[in-house]
C-alpha cells in the first residue's frame, strides 16, 4: 500500500491531510511553548522561594527539623535550577527543531502543489487541449475539402474552370489528409502520455511525497522523544533531588529533637517544696495535735455533716471511667496522626464553646438581675402611694401637669426599659456580638436608595462578589451592563448569586410581594427572612456595609475645565464641595463595556491602599450613579514627558537627579506593598508642588501576594518600556518594573527624548534580545547611567530592587 498506488485521486484529501498535519503541528508547538513558558516560571518560582524564605537563627541547641529543613530548601533550590536548564533545553532543542520542520512542511506542501499542478497541466494539455485544437481543425477542413469536392463536380458540369476547381479540391484534400496524420500521431502520443503519467510519473510524485511525509513523521517522533526525555519529571537529576529531600525529611527524629534543648536548658537539681502544716500555729493551743483530726463531742456534728457517705466507691468508679476512656483516646490517636490533630482541633473548638456560653450565661443571669430589680420597684410603684417630692412647692402653680401623670410617664419608661432587657435577656447573644444593631445597619426605609449603607452604587460585579465572603452576606448594586437597573448579590451555599430587582407597575420586587421602593424591598426581606426566590432558598442575614471613607456623590464635585483625555473617558480640574479642594476627576464613559469599567476602577482599589509623598493620593470614588468618577489629588505641574521636554532649556543635573531619586522613593514604597505598575513612563508620573515627583496612572497595576503577576497577549503593552520577560512570557514584577525604571532615567535625561529613537517597536525589541542597549544621554552623569545599565540587566534577578536604588541614587545626588 501507498501513495502512488492508493492514491491517484486523491489529490483534495492529500492537501486536506497536509494542512491538518500543519495545524496540529503548530498545536504541539504552542503546547511546547506553553511547557517551555511554564517550566521558566516555576523554576522561577522555585528560586524565589528559596531566596525568600526567611533564614533561622542560630539555635542554641542542635535540631534535626532545622537541618532537614535547610537541606529542604537546598534541594529545591537545586530543582529550580535543573528545571530551569531543563526549560531552556526544550527551547533550543525540541522547540527550534519544532519550529524548522513546521517551516518544512510547509514547504513541501507548496512544492507538492506546484509539481502537482504541472503535471497535471502538462497531461491535460497533451490528452486535451492538443487534441481538442486538431479536432476542430479537422472539422474544419473536412468541410472544407467537401466544399471543394462539390464545387469541382459543378464546374465539370457546367466545363467551366474545371482545372482550376480541381486544384481547390487537390489542396483541401492534402491539408485534410495532412492533418489527419497529425491527430493520429496526437492521439498516439497523448494515449501514450495518458499511460505514463498513469503509471510512473503520478505514483512517482505521491511516492516522493509519502516518503516525505513518513520523514517529517520519524522527525516529529523524534523530537516529541526529546521532549519527553528533557521534560520528564523522573530524570536522574529530579529523582536526586527528590531523594535528598527525602531522606532529609527522614533524618528527623521526634525522640531525639528535644534532646540537645533538654541538655542545654536543664534545671538545677533543688529539694522540692512541701506543704508543712505550720507548728507556730500550736505555740497558744491548748495541746492540739499536729496533723491529726479532734474527734471529740464538739466536733462530732460537723466531722458527721461533712463526711462523705458511700462516696468512695463513686469516686473509684469516676478514676475507672476515666482511665478506661483516656485508655481508649491513647489507643486511637496511636492508630492515626490525623485524628490527633483533628481531636485537638476539636477540643480546642469546645474550648470555645464552652467559654461563649459560660459568658452568655453570666451576661443573662446579669440582665435577670436587673430586670428583677426593676420589677420589684415597678411593683412597690404599684402597691404604695408615689411620696411627695422633697422640694416644698412646685415651680408654678399654674402647670396642667399632675404629679401622677409625672409618674405615669416615669412608669412608662420604666416599661420600656424593661421590655428592653427582658429582650436581651431572650437573646443574650446580642449583648456579646457586635454592638451595631439592625436599625445601625439598615436605615430606615424612608431614607433614599442612595444613602442606604448595603447599596453600593455602580460597583463591578467582581468587585462585589469579593465583598462577599460569607453566608448571607448581601449588597445592592446598579448594573453595569444595564446601567439604571439594579441587581441583589448574595453569598450563599459557597456561590455568590446576583438577583436583577424587577420594576413593574411601580413596584419593586423579585418573585413576590412588591414595594414602592427598594429598601422597603430589601427591609422585608431582612428582617422576615423571607426567601429571594423559592428556587433558589437565597436568604438575607448580614448586610456588607460600605466602605465610607472613599464614597463620595457626585453633587460632592464640581467639574471644572477638562484637563485631557484619558484611556477610558475625560479628566477633569475639579472643586472638592465640602472644603473647596481642587481636585482632578477621571470620568469612565457610560458606553464603555464593563470588563473596561473594571478596569477603570481596579487603579481606585490599588490607590485606596497607598500614602506616600511620591505616589499621586485617591480622595475618593463616586460610583452611585453612572458615569463613574475616580477624584484624586491636583497635581498642578502636568505629566512628567511634557515638562521635560518644555523645561529641557531651564533644567539643571542635579534637578534631574532628583526627579529620579522622587521615582525610585515611590516605586521602593510601592515595591514593599507587592504592587506591580506594569507602565512605569514619564508620561505616566505627575509633577507637584515644589517640582515633587509623584507615579500615577495605575491603570494597569496588578497587586499580588507573592509580587508576580502573568498575562499573555500584546494589548496596549508599551513594548520599548517593557522588560524581556514579560513581553516574552507575561511575566511582571517589581524587577519588571526596575527595567522600565531605566527606560524612565534614559527619558529623564534625554529631556523627553522617545527612548530607541529612530526604530520601531518591533526593532527595538529584536535589538534588545540580541544585547543592544541605548547610550548615555549627554547630560547623563556617568554614574547614573551605570545604574541605568544595571536596571536592563537581562535575567530579572541580576536587577536591583527600588531601595537600592533609591540609596544609590540619593548618593549620586549628594556628590
Amino acid at each position: 500500500m501507498g501513495f502512488g498506488r492508493d492514491l491517484r485521486n486523491s489529490h483534495e484529501g492529500l492537501l486536506k491531510l497536509q494542512d491538518w498535519e500543519l495545524k496540529l503541528l503548530e498545536t504541539v508547538k504552542r503546547f511546547m511553548t506553553l511547557r517551555v513558558k511554564s517550566d521558566k516560571e516555576y523554576a522561577a518560582l522555585l528560586l524565589s522561594m528559596t531566596q525568600q524564605t526567611e533564614k533561622q537563627e542560630a539555635a542554641d541547641y542542635v535540631s534535626t527539623v532545622s537541618k532537614s529543613w535547610s537541606q529542604v530548601i537546598r534541594q529545591t533550590e537545586a530543582l529550580g535550577r535543573v528545571m530551569r536548564s531543563h526549560a531552556e533545553d526544550l527551547n533550543s532543542g525540541p522547540l527550534h527543531r519544532l519550529a524548522t520542520l513546521i517551516r518544512d512542511k510547509q514547504q513541501v506542501k507548496k512544492g507538492y502543489q506546484s509539481l502537482h499542478q504541472q503535471l497535471e497541466s502538462h497531461n491535460h494539455k497533451v490528452t486535451r487541449s492538443d487534441l481538442e485544437k486538431l479536432k476542430a481543425t479537422y472539422r474544419q477542413l473536412s468541410r472544407d475539402a467537401n466544399s471543394a469536392k462539390e464545387k469541382y463536380r459543378e464546374a465539370l458540369v457546367k466545363g467551366r474552370e474545371a482545372e482550376r476547381a480541381r486544384e481547390r479540391y487537390d489542396k483541401a484534400t492534402a491539408k485534410l489528409h495532412n492533418l489527419h496524420n497529425q491527430y493520429v500521431l496526437a492521439v498516439c502520443g497523448a494515449r501514450t502520455q495518458q499511460d505514463e503519467h498513469r503509471r510512473c510519473a503520478a505514483p512517482a510524485l505521491l511516492d516522493a511525497l509519502q516518503r516525505m511525509q513518513e520523514d517529517m513523521t520519524l522527525a516529529l517522533k523524534s523530537i516529541l522523544e526529546e521532549y519527553c526525555e528533557i521534560s520528564s519529571l523522573l530524570t536522574e537529576e529530579i529523582v536526586k533531588v527528590h531523594q535528598e529531600i527525602s531522606a532529609a525529611v527522614q533524618q528527623i527524629d521526634p525522640l531525639a529533637e528535644y534532646q540537645h534543648f533538654i541538655d542545654a536548658y536543664r534545671s538545677e537539681k533543688t529539694p522540692e517544696a512541701t506543704v508543712e502544716f505550720d507548728t507556730s500555729l500550736l505555740e497558744e493551743t491548748d495541746n492540739l495535735p499536729a496533723n491529726e483530726i479532734l474527734w471529740n463531742t464538739l466536733t462530732a456534728d460537723s466531722l458527721q455533716a461533712i463526711a462523705p457517705k458511700g462516696r468512695a466507691s463513686e469516686s473509684e468508679e469516676l478514676m475507672e471511667s476515666v482511665n478506661l476512656s483516656l485508655f481508649l483516646l491513647i489507643h486511637r490517636l496511636s492508630l492515626t496522626l490525623l485524628s490527633c490533630v483533628l481531636l485537638l482541633s476539636q477540643k480546642l473548638s469546645l474550648l470555645e464553646l464552652r467559654h461563649a456560653v459560660q459568658s452568655l450565661r453570666s451576661s443573662e443571669a446579669r440582665l435577670a438581675s436587673q430586670k428583677a430589680l426593676l420589677d420589684a420597684k415597678m411593683a412597690a410603684a404599684a402597691a404604695c402611694p408615689p411620696p411627695p417630692p422633697p422640694s416644698p412647692a412646685l415651680p408654678y402653680e399654674d402647670d396642667s401637669r399632675s404629679i401622677g401623670s409625672t409618674m405615669k410617664e416615669k412608669s412608662s419608661r420604666f416599661d420600656t426599659l424593661r421590655h428592653s432587657l427582658a429582650g436581651m435577656i431572650r437573646s443574650p447573644k446580642a449583648m456579646l456580638g457586635s454592638s451595631t444593631s439592625f436599625f445601625d445597619v439598615i436605615p430606615t426605609s424612608e431614607r433614599p436608595l442612595a444613602e442606604q449603607e448595603w447599596y453600593h452604587g455602580a460597583i463591578p460585579r467582581t468587585e462585589a462578589q469579593e465583598l462577599l465572603r460569607q453566608q448571607g452576606d448581601f449588597l445592592v448594586r446598579e448594573s453595569h451592563g444595564k446601567p439604571g437597573e439594579y441587581v441583589l448579590s448574595v453569598f450563599s451555599d459557597e456561590q455568590r448569586r446576583h438577583f436583577i430587582i424587577q420594576y413593574a407597575d411601580s413596584q419593586y420586587r423579585f418573585e413576590g410581594t412588591g414595594f414602592a421602593t427598594i429598601p422597603q424591598l430589601i427591609e422585608h426581606h431582612f428582617t422576615t427572612k423571607q426567601v429571594i426566590t423559592k428556587k433558589s432558598g437565597v436568604v438575607l442575614l448580614n448586610p456588607v456595609i460600605k466602605d465610607k471613607k472613599w464614597i463620595l456623590n457626585h453633587e460632592d464635585v464640581v467639574l471644572g475645565e477638562l484637563l485631557g483625555k484619558g484611556n477610558f473617558g475625560e479628566v477633569f480640574k475639579g472643586i472638592l464641595q465640602r472644603d473647596k479642594t481642587p481636585v482632578a476627576v477621571k470620568t469612565c464613559k457610560e458606553d464603555l463595556p464593563p470588563e473596561l469599567k473594571i478596569r477603570f476602577l481596579s487603579e481606585a482599589r490599588i490607590l485606596k491602599q497607598y500614602d506616600h509623598p511620591n505616589v499621586v493620593k485617591l480622595i475618593g470614588v463616586c460610583t452611585q450613579r453612572q458615569p463613574i468618577y475616580i477624584v484624586m489629588e491636583l497635581v498642578p505641574g502636568g505629566d512628567f514627558l511634557s515638562f521635560l521636554r518644555k523645561k529641557k532649556d531651564e533644567l539643571k543635573t542635579k534637578q534631574l537627579v532628583r526627579f529620579a531619586v522622587d521615582v525610585a522613593a515611590g516605586m521602593a514604597y510601592l515595591e514593599s506593598k507587592n504592587c506591580i505598575h506594569r507602565d512605569l513612563a514619564a508620561r505616566n508620573c505627575l509633577v507637584g508642588e515644589g517640582s515633587v515627583l509623584k507615579i500615577s496612572d495605575f491603570g494597569m497595576s496588578r497587586q499580588e501576594d507573592d509580587g508576580v503577576y502573568s498575562s499573555s497577549g500584546l494589548k496596549q503593552i508599551p513594548i520599548k518600556w517593557t522588560a524581556p520577560e514579560a513581553l516574552n512570557y507575561g511575566r511582571y514584577s517589581s524587577d519588571s518594573d526596575v527595567w522600565s525604571y531605566g527606560i524612565l532615567l534614559w527619558e529623564t535625561f534625554s529631556l523627553g527624548v522617545c527612548p530607541y529613537p529612530g526604530m520601531t517597536n518591533q526593532q527595538a525589541r529584536e535589538q534588545v534580545e540580541k544585547g543592544y542597549r541605548m547610550a548615555c544621554p549627554q547630560r547623563c552623569p556617568e554614574d547614573v547611567y551605570k545604574v541605568m545599565l544595571r536596571c536592563w540587566q537581562y535575567n530579572p534577578e541580576d536587577r536591583p530592587k527600588f531601595s537600592e536604588l533609591q540609596r544609590d541614587l540619593a548618593a549620586i545626588k549628594k556628590k
